[in-house]
């Protein structure tokens, strides 16, 4: 079980020029429970989340081309995104 809070961190504890990926998880259009992994360009595990009781997750990373897999029963969804520093990028994943 990972022991991460749900949702990832807390968006006040982001300092100035953090890059955030973050952004919901859904199924048929309603926020479903499950992790988040965030897969490093080459595909390799770098950090998991559990999503809130809203679907939602933030990580913290660094610049560059990320995959996002949602892991939630039943389904598995991939997405590729790519963050800029100091920037927010947000990602709605349906599964």
């Amino acid at each position: 079980m990972c022991g991460a809070k749900a949702g990832g961190p807390d968006a006040s504890t982001a300092k100035s020029g953090e890059t955030t990926i973050q952004g919901s998880v859904t199924r048929d259009g309603q926020p479903v429970s499950g992790y988040v992994r965030l897969l490093d360009s080459s595909g390799e595990f770098t950090a998991e989340v559990p999503t809130s009781a809203t679907g939602q997750f933030r990580f913290y990373a660094a610049e560059g081309t990320w995959t996002l897999r949602a892991l939630v029963p039943g389904a598995t969804a991939d997405r590729k995104v790519v963050a800029q520093q100091g920037g927010l990028t947000e990602v709605a994943i349906a599964v």
